[in-house]
C-alpha cells in the first residue's frame, strides 16, 4: 500500500512531531572540529542511523538526514565535491533504515554559503547544485526535501525549483529569522516571515516555516505572522533550545525539554502543524514535545 503523503496527513488536522539537532549529536558521537559532518554518512553509517533511530524512539514521526552541508560548494571545502551523490544517497539511506516503511524521512538541504548578490554563483549554478543533491536524496529513500536555514529568497527558490522539477518528493522550506531592534522578524538578507513564505509557496513548496533562531517562544510570533496572511498554509517549526551560552569552552543551550514542551500549546494555537527542534535539542526534548502534542490531541 502506498504511504500517505505528509500533506495528506496534515489535511486531517493531525499534528506531527519532527526530530531534533544532528550536529550536536554528531559531536557527542566523536565528530572532531574541522571534520566534515556529512561524510560520516559514508564513513560512520551505523552511527548516523543510530541518531535517526534515537529520534524515532523518542516519538518523532519524521527525521531529517545527515546532509545539511552535503552540497557541491560546502563539500568542495573538504575536497569531497566528487562525492556529492554518494554522501547524500548514504545519508538518506541511513535515515530510511531507521524509519522503516511507515515513518517519514525529510531530507535536509542547507544553504551553499555562496551569495548571488556578490556574484559568487549564478542562479544556474545553484539550480545544478541543488538538483544533484535532491536527486541523490530521493534515490536514498527520502519522502520529502527539507530546504532549511535559508536567508536568501533566491537561493531558496533555486533549491525548491530544483527539487520540484527533478524529484517526486514533497518540499518543505524553512528560513531563519531574528528579531530586529524595531521588533520585526527578518532573515539575514532582510526577508520577513510573510515574504519568505510567499516566495517559497510561489516556487512550489508544500510546507513552509522557520528553524534555528533564538528559541521556541519567538517561533510563536513567526507562525502567527505567517498564518495571518496565509491561513491555509502548513507550517513546520524547528526551534533551537534557546540561545547558546559559552561555558567552559562549550556552547550550552539553556532551554530544557520541559520549557520547550510547555510552549507547544501556544505554538499549536498559533497554527503550527509540525514541531521539532534544531540546535541544542536532543531526543529528550523531542520526547517531551511528543508528550505535549499527545496531551493536546
Amino acid at each position: 500500500m502506498t504511504k500517505q503523503r505528509i500533506t495528506e496527513i496534515l489535511k486531517t488536522g493531525k499534528i506531527l512531531v519532527s526530530d531534533g539537532a544532528w550536529g550536536t549529536f554528531l559531536y557527542l558521537k566523536g565528530l572532531k572540529t574541522g571534520e566534515c559532518p556529512d561524510e560520516w554518512s559514508l564513513t560512520h553509517p551505523d552511527e548516523v542511523e543510530d541518531i535517526a533511530r534515537s529520534y524515532f524512539n523518542a516519538g518523532s514521526d519524521m527525521v531529517e538526514t545527515n546532509s545539511f552541508g552535503a552540497n557541491y560548494y560546502k563539500l568542495e571545502h573538504f575536497g569531497l565535491q566528487d562525492k556529492v551523490a554518494a554522501i547524500n544517497e548514504a545519508a538518506a539511506s541511513a535515515s530510511r533504515r531507521a524509519a522503516g516503511d511507515d515513518r517519514y524521512v525529510i531530507a535536509s538541504i542547507g544553504p551553499t554559503g555562496k551569495l548571488l548578490l556578490m556574484g559568487d554563483v549564478t542562479e544556474e549554478d545553484l539550480y545544478r547544485c541543488f538538483k544533484e543533491q535532491a536527486q541523490a536524496l530521493e534515490k536514498g529513500g527520502a519522502d520529502a526535501i527539507c530546504i532549511e536555514t535559508m536567508s536568501d529568497a533566491e537561493e531558496a527558490v533555486s533549491a525548491i525549483r530544483a527539487a520540484r522539477e527533478n524529484t517526486q518528493l514533497e518540499i518543505i522550506s524553512t528560513f531563519t529569522f531574528e528579531k530586529t531592534p524595531q521588533g520585526e522578524f527578518r532573515s539575514m538578507m532582510g526577508l520577513t516571515p510573510v515574504e519568505a513564505a510567499r516566495r517559497a509557496v510561489a516556487a512550489g513548496a508544500d510546507i513552509v516555516g522557520a528553524n534555528c533562531g533564538s528559541g521556541m517562544e519567538r517561533m510563536i510570533e513567526i507562525v502567527e505572522e505567517i498564518k495571518a496572511v496565509f491561513p491555509d498554509v502548513y507550517i513546520l517549526v524547528h526551534a533551537n533550545a534557546g540561545l547558546p551560552v559559552h561555558i567552559d569552552g562549550k556552547d550550552i543551550f539553556p532551554e530544557t525539554p520541559e520549557k520547550m514542551a510547555s510552549l507547544v500549546p501556544r505554538l499549536l494555537a498559533a497554527g503550527a502543524n509540525i514541531i521539532g527542534g534544531c540546535c541544542g535539542t536532543t531526543p529528550v526534548h523531542i520526547e517531551a514535545i511528543r508528550k505535549a502534542v499527545d496531551e493536546i490531541r
